[in-house]
């Protein structure tokens, strides 16, 4: 038996395995957040905070699962599809693995930094409610920033470069390099103001995405 190449069919099937688990967070994070607790609703900084200490622990466990594991998970599916994508196109397999890499790591700092702040917030709310909004006012812009609420550009970005990589090495099935086009773009556009609601086309698209890679890629 050659042991690269069981090294990389085992890398494939592993890579395949994360891109449903990819697929899996985003099905259970977008009814939680857009249906049941529907935090980007709330406009009052009070109304956010008490939202957080009631709702702490649901929201803990979904930010640990949609954004720190998601992230973990994500640096495993990265350097597969690397593997999968070098010999056909090089140059652009390379800085999709950089950019995806940074994606992940961001993730994982986001889903930290928020779960950190909630516990801080919900620990000081009991005894210091002003307090407590003035702490929440500073966390959240940075874990949400870096969590891509200003836009998916590290995801988009991501996606458009596998998808062009795959489409110039042939590899993975020619549609869902398109698709991946198609999503890629709607999250780096997202960036725009005027644009922001392309992230929500581009969170449920990529569901799509993540499961049609991960079929292919075992």
């Amino acid at each position: 038996m050659n042991p690269s190449g069981s090294g990389s069919a085992w890398q494939q099937k592993v890579g395949g395995l994360a891109a449903f688990y990819l697929a899996a967070a985003y099905l259970v994070s977008m009814p939680y957040f857009l249906l049941f607790v529907k935090y980007q609703e709330v406009v009052d900084p009070a109304e956010k905070v008490a939202l957080l200490v009631r709702h702490q622990g649901s929201m803990t466990a979904m930010y640990l699962v949609t954004y720190v594991v998601f992230g973990i998970v994500l640096a495993v599916l990265v350097p597969a599809l690397h593997r999968r994508l070098k010999d056909g196109a090089p140059l652009l397999a390379m800085v999709a693995t950089a950019v995806g890499g940074l994606w992940a790591v961001v993730l994982v700092a986001s889903g930290m930094i928020f779960n950190a702040g909630v516990a801080a917030v919900a620990g000081l709310q009991g005894s210091s409610p002003a307090q407590a909004v003035l702490m929440w006012q500073s966390i959240e812009p940075v874990a949400q920033g870096l969590g891509g609420a200003g836009g998916e550009l590290l995801g988009g970005l991501w996606v458009v470069l596998v998808s062009v990589a795959g489409l110039r090495g042939r590899v993975l099935p020619k549609a869902v390099n398109w698709l991946g086009v198609a999503i890629g773009v709607a999250g780096v556009l997202s960036v725009v103001p005027a644009l922001r609601d392309l992230a929500y086309g581009f969170g449920v698209l990529q569901m799509v995405w993540f499961v049609w890679v991960g079929i292919a890629m075992l």
